[in-house]
């Protein structure tokens, strides 16, 4: 069913003055403190091993510059040509998700997530959240009355397809993120409250089974575990939070100083560069530099939210509530879990962990939300 606002397509070319400049800045800024946090978490350890200290630092550079690029390029194209490149973009996420089981897959760590092309790694999981914002928007905006018991069910079995594959790699982190997406997109979609209970229960029962079927590999059961018992064993799954802990409790108020973390320099924290990086923010930039950081994520999730509220037709509102769920989620599970309150998923800090695949999904679910604000006037 057409709508009045369907019969008046929204322009190709639209006025500079309907940038979200604010939305635009504040994730560039951010970006930037985290190429700066990303070097000085970095530098010492690179110098011990003999290596460039540079090396962090050039290439985070180079992905936040090409992440600019790519996020003012969807901001001023016409969102809507997702809306038919969502198949495209669902089968191009789950071939890549089955090639990762292949000998195309490069394993690390226990784990096999990236696509090693020379000195570039590619992760398709890293993608997965905004290509399920993208796929779950499109099949829902046909649906504007709301969604009944055969659609739930279509866009749940599609859905889950990718969402499986990326858990199997094991990527339980990017797994988590894809699911709450999916859900937070079907709640605004007008998912009726009893299948929306009915998909809580389900969401509890499947953890339930994950967790006691032996599903999940031993370091994510001892994650959990550890987050349960804080203070069991800091050798086994509570040691990562530990040092974490102690890196954000030493920053005080004003931190010890950029390149003057000891935690973070003495390589305490485990992957200080990418998952814990907002460990390295609290001990160097102390309470007050966390909590600037936390306003400007803060700042482009509240402008993200605002593009959905002025969406001008379902598919462009479901697009931007789809990445406020996933920069929101993103930010609140890591930040929580360096601090004790969430579960350690190895889920990264948006616009400042260590990672291209990450930093480019990032820069451009801000750009599609930046393309629906610029439009939501005829």
């Amino acid at each position: 069913m057409s709508t009045t606002l369907d019969r008046h397509p929204a322009p190709t070319h639209v006025p500079a003055r309907r940038v979200d400049f604010v939305l635009g800045l504040s994730t560039i800024l951010v970006a930037v403190v985290g190429v700066v946090m990303v070097y000085s978490a970095t530098r010492a350890k690179l110098v011990a091993a003999g290596i460039n200290p540079h090396y962090y630092l050039e290439r985070q550079a180079a992905f936040v510059l090409l992440g600019t690029i790519v996020m003012v390029a969807i901001a001023f194209s016409d969102y809507r040509w997702l809306e038919h490149a969502s198949w495209a973009l669902y089968g191009g996420l789950v071939l890549a998700l089955l090639a990762m089981f292949t000998p195309l897959g490069s394993r690390a760590l226990g784990a096999t997530r990236w696509f090693q092309l020379g000195p570039i790694q590619i992760q398709p999981s890293a993608f997965g959240g905004i290509v399920i914002v993208v796929f779950v928007a499109a099949i829902c905006s046909r649906y504007p009355e709301g969604l009944g018991p055969a659609q739930v069910v279509k866009v749940l079995a599609i859905a889950s397809v990718p969402i499986l594959l990326v858990i199997k790699q094991p990527d339980l982190g990017s797994g988590i993120v894809m699911g709450v997406v999916l859900f937070v997109t079907l709640v605004v979609a007008g998912i009726p409250n009893r299948y929306l209970l009915l998909l809580v229960l389900l969401g509890v029962l499947s953890v339930f089974a994950i967790i006691h079927l032996g599903l999940l590999k031993p370091y994510q059961l001892q994650r959990l575990t550890g987050f349960l018992n804080q203070n069991d064993s800091i050798q086994k799954g509570s040691y990562n939070l530990y040092q974490s802990k102690a890196a954000i409790g030493s920053g005080g108020v004003w931190g010890t100083g950029l390149f003057k973390g000891a935690q973070t320099n003495l390589a305490y924290v485990p992957s200080e560069q990418t998952d814990f990086i907002f460990s390295a923010v609290g001990e160097q930039l102390g309470f007050v530099g966390a909590a600037t950081i936390l306003f400007l994520l803060g700042l482009v999730v509240w402008r993200v939210l605002r593009a959905a509220q002025v969406a001008r037709d379902p598919f462009g509102r479901l697009l931007a509530t789809g990445v406020f769920a996933l920069l929101a989620f993103s930010v609140f599970e890591n930040v929580g879990m360096t601090m004790g309150i969430m579960p350690i998923a190895g889920i990264p800090l948006p616009f400042m962990s260590y990672g291209g695949s990450a930093t480019l999904a990032f820069f451009s679910s801000v750009g599609i939300a930046m393309s629906v604000y610029m439009r939501h006037q005829r």
